[in-house]
């Protein structure tokens, strides 16, 4: 059945089916604001990190997830290629404690950058994961920079 409401000027379509999607009820307002406000302690957009990257100071570290093979074919201008089976804590030495890292992978389709964030969780560093990967990169019109 579906029904038209007139809401503040505006005609709302509404269909009382129950799909996947509205099976189960939305969050609260005041949940669904928690959950959303929280993302951004452990994701950044690709759009911000080109920004930051595009200054002297970007206030962070980016690490390349990718194999070196894939890291040569193209990564994120300035990106360290440091594979998350090789985050150790020798290997982050020459970063202060304190170091934010930003970790990428490939893409959505791609736990690499999810695997190395933990990894440095458990060496105690700050860590966040660039949403999207090189295929956000990508879509967002970046260009990517090549070892040849």
């Amino acid at each position: 059945m579906i029904r038209v409401d007139h809401l503040d000027g505006v005609f709302v379509i509404m269909n009382n089916a129950v799909s996947a999607v509205s099976a189960v009820s939305a969050a609260s307002s005041g949940d669904a604001l928690k959950h959303f406000e929280a993302e951004f302690k452990f994701e950044a957009d690709c759009w911000d990190t080109h920004e930051a990257m595009a200054s002297s100071q970007p206030g962070f570290v980016l690490l390349d997830e990718r194999s070196p093979a894939l890291n040569a074919k193209g990564h994120v201008p300035d990106a360290v290629n440091l594979p998350h089976g090789k985050i150790v804590e020798s290997k982050l030495a020459s970063w202060p404690a304190d170091a934010l890292f930003v970790v990428y992978c490939a893409g959505p389709h791609c736990n690499g950058a999810a695997r190395a964030a933990i990894r440095l969780a458990r060496l105690d560093r700050p860590v966040k994961l660039m949403a999207g990967g090189v295929t956000g990169w990508l879509d967002e019109g970046f260009e990517l920079e090549t070892a040849y």
